[in-house]
């Protein structure tokens, strides 16, 4: 199997997982179930949005700016909690609109994002070894 047919299938078996962690997360009871169900998501996404943009674009010079965008992309995501357009909000309301644009801005997120690339790259960096 050539070395992009690998690092399609891995990558689309860590979205397959990832989607499903991030799934779980939203239903997890044990201890710290707070910080899983409310912070541990935003680790998920940025490194879900790594990963499938990896797919559309597995070129080895990707790898790090990957990351650098969907931090970026992101932040700006996170800032436009603040204002409440009534476009915007609609969206919102929406379980889809949810989960990609979010509904109330924290300042924490930012260091959630900040964790999520760098394990993202990282995940990104293991992706582009494969043989």
């Amino acid at each position: 199997m050539s070395k992009i047919k690998s690092q399609h299938w891995f990558t689309i078996l860590s979205l397959v997982i990832l989607i499903l962690l991030g799934l779980l997360s939203k239903s997890y009871r044990g201890f710290g179930h707070e910080w899983v169900n409310d912070s541990s998501g935003d680790i998920f996404y940025e490194i879900f949005w790594c990963l499938l943009i990896f797919l559309l674009v597995p070129a080895r010079s990707a790898v790090n700016q990957i990351p650098i965008w969907v931090l970026g992309i992101t932040c700006l995501i996170e800032f436009s909690q603040l204002w409440h357009y009534s476009e915007l909000d609609t969206l919102r309301s929406t379980f889809v609109g949810r989960l990609l644009l979010g509904n109330v801005f924290d300042w924490w997120d930012f260091l959630y994002y900040g964790i999520g690339c760098l394990l993202g790259w990282l995940w990104l960096r293991l992706l582009e070894g494969i043989q």
